[in-house]
């Protein structure tokens, strides 16, 4: 078995044929987390997943890049071009909170910070909305610590930032026990929340080693997709930390690994990112899927 904890089958590149895509994954003993970036995509997310009994859960939150309205365009290589058309969301604390409350939620996310789009933006107007962000970012901190569910963390060329937001946020913390913790979701088994801790994962981890271990001694998960099978970028990452903290994703429909690099990504294919890691770490395959998937599980609580 493996978790994709980082899918987006919510999104428009699946509108034909999205459930055939989750059935596939199903059918291979991949389960998944479709993680919103939007409104409606996270409602899309928890809709999905309601449909399901065992095997597909949601995630919920506002994507940083769609607090302003933007055409994106990125080269990942030369087989993947990515271009689309973001629409500006004002975030709503109260919708976004009482939407994360549906019991097949599993985390807050994707939240955090970018600044790679913001490389076009007037000198003038990329202070303000570095500031718009990080306001963000901390009000999707709050729901998740209210409802003691994990996070979902987007960084991208804004390591620095994200650290310090997340261990200034953490330090104000109170001590809270795990009885306290699980009441707040009303769940039966290990609470995903203890003491003073913010829970989560950093999803397609982009940092460095020194900032890896930052986020190892907090607590957090490193998540790993495709690019680890055709980029050689984080190999000293993936090969220094505990296998215990670790889990794999696709960020599907993007990132899609080798062999079919030029198609579009799906869960399913999580499988050649466990594949990659195990030959990595030299290590079986089995070991790798193993044991990410009973971190999915405890991180999640699935």
């Amino acid at each position: 078995m493996l978790i994709d904890t980082h899918a987006h089958v919510n999104f428009v590149a699946y509108k034909d044929d999205g459930d055939e895509v989750i059935k596939r994954a199903l059918q291979n003993n991949v389960w998944l987390i479709n993680v919103g970036s939007q409104y409606d995509t996270s409602c899309r997310s928890v809709q999905y997943a309601q449909k399901y009994p065992e095997g597909v859960y949601a995630s919920v939150a506002l994507h940083p890049i769609h607090l302003k309205g933007r055409k994106i365009r990125a080269e990942v290589d030369p087989y993947e071009l990515i271009e689309f058309e973001t629409q500006e969301e004002k975030f709503d604390f109260k919708k976004y909170k009482e939407l994360a409350q549906n019991p097949k939620v599993v985390a807050i996310g994707e939240t955090g910070l970018d600044y790679y789009h913001l490389k076009s933006e007037p000198p003038e107007e990329i202070d303000k909305i570095k500031n718009l962000q990080k306001e963000v970012f901390l009000q999707h901190l709050k729901i998740a610590d209210e409802l003691a569910k994990p996070l979902i963390i987007h960084c991208r060329e804004a390591q620095r930032d994200t650290l310090e937001i997340l261990k200034s946020f953490q330090s104000l913390l109170p001590e809270r026990s795990d009885e306290v913790a699980k009441s707040k979701t009303n769940v039966v088994g290990p609470s995903i929340s203890s003491g003073n801790k913010l829970r989560g994962v950093i999803h397609s981890f982009s940092g460095r080693w020194s900032q890896a271990e930052q986020y190892l001694e907090m607590g957090f998960y490193l998540s790993f997709n495709g690019i680890v099978t055709f980029a050689r970028d984080y190999d000293k990452v993936i090969l220094n930390m505990p296998l215990e903290r670790l889990l794999i994703e696709t960020d599907c429909p993007y990132l899609t690994p080798i062999p079919f690099r030029g198609k579009r990504n799906e869960p399913l294919y999580v499988k050649y990112v466990a594949e990659k890691i195990a030959e990595m770490r030299g290590i079986s395959f089995d070991e790798v899927a193993r044991v990410t998937t009973e971190n999915a599980r405890k991180l999640f609580n699935i």
